[in-house]
């Protein structure tokens, strides 16, 4: 049993072990080379969170999924360095957006070298990702294209917040599919796709990607609730403190709306409060630790990780297969 990639997965199979290393390898040096510049102050900013690591999540869905077709066909890797390209730009604009100090275990480019360079280092990390996907044929711009907007989308419609009436938990649900599962399904979707896999496994595949997505940010808001900094590679409590409701926030709210209970109600005015106080930061996030409602955001996660493996039963059993299924556990296992 060999670990490959986020989350210690462990791949049982010898091959494929050797095609998803390959792979990632093959990736991280296309990442490196993508994110040079002639400029080497460019490349110093661009390269910040390439060499700060990263679970590469998005490149190991693209090589599983490419184990449907041909796994060395010459679209899948660079398809993957487009994905994580994309992913990697758009944490220097969330780390901006967010006043975020840390990512990844080091500091944020914007806490490094201000706000305007980290917006422009993602813009540069978005064109080297267009150059590369151009490549890669018409088609795959306008997969690229469609997801980048839902990504956008979801990310408006997580800063406006739910219309009048709507469900607010069924509204960040919807913000989750567009800001982060768009491109884990595009994931999944490139590497069938790039491997002439057929055309229902790839639907299959990238509605599977979708919905692990939605599981993956899940159980990441757990995370920035649960753990410390050392486990998360950023700061817990930034969403807290940036004022951003997330699943355990939302299930606090709708347990104080049904219940009234003093406590919940306590809770939900100091998070409304201002939390740039680390004082009151501390507080909150002590609390809503051991809240039910953390728990209850577990159980969500788990649920979404279920509805991802139930779309696996539609494909082949393979090792591939199996290799997908525990990502799903191994996503629910990140959530504690």
């Amino acid at each position: 049993m060999t670990v490959v990639g986020p989350f210690g997965l462990s791949v049982r199979d010898q091959a494929l072990e050797a095609d998803v290393q390959a792979g990632l390898a093959a990736v991280e040096s296309g990442l490196l080379n993508a994110t040079k510049s002639g400029v080497p102050f460019i490349t110093e900013a661009a390269q910040h969170l390439v060499r700060a690591g990263g679970k590469r999540f998005r490149p190991l869905l693209v090589m599983l999924a490419a184990q449907f077709g041909d796994p060395d066909a010459p679209g899948v890797v660079p398809s993957a360095v487009v994905v994580e390209l994309t992913h990697l730009a758009t944490l220097y604009h969330d780390d901006v957006m967010d006043e975020a100090e840390v990512r990844r275990g080091v500091p944020s480019a914007n806490a490094r070298w201000g706000n305007s360079l980290a917006v422009l280092t993602g813009d540069f990390l978005f064109a080297r990702a267009s150059h590369i996907l151009a490549d890669l044929g018409p088609e795959a711009v306008r997969i690229q294209a469609e997801a980048f907007e839902r990504l956008v989308t979801g990310q408006i419609l997580e800063t406006a917040g739910p219309r009048d009436g709507r469900d607010p938990v069924e509204h960040y649900l919807d913000v989750l599919r567009g800001k982060t599962g768009s491109l884990v399904a595009v994931s999944c979707r490139f590497g069938a796709m790039m491997s002439g896999a057929d055309e229902r496994i790839t639907d299959v595949l990238t509605q599977y990607g979708e919905r692990l997505g939605v599981a993956f940010q899940l159980a990441d808001d757990v995370l920035d609730i649960a753990s410390d900094s050392h486990e998360s590679g950023k700061t817990p409590g930034t969403d807290l403190r940036e004022g951003i409701a997330t699943l355990p926030v939302l299930r606090l709210r709708e347990q104080a709306d049904a219940h009234g209970r003093r406590e919940d109600l306590e809770l939900v005015e100091l998070l409304s409060g201002d939390l740039t106080d680390d004082a009151r930061h501390a507080e909150a996030l002590a609390r809503l630790r051991v809240h039910s409602a953390l728990a209850q955001a577990r159980r969500d996660t788990v649920r979404a990780a279920q509805e991802a493996r139930a779309m696996l039963e539609a494909l082949p059993e393979c090792i591939a297969r199996a290799a997908l299924e525990e990502l799903c556990d191994a996503v629910v296992h990140r959530a504690g």
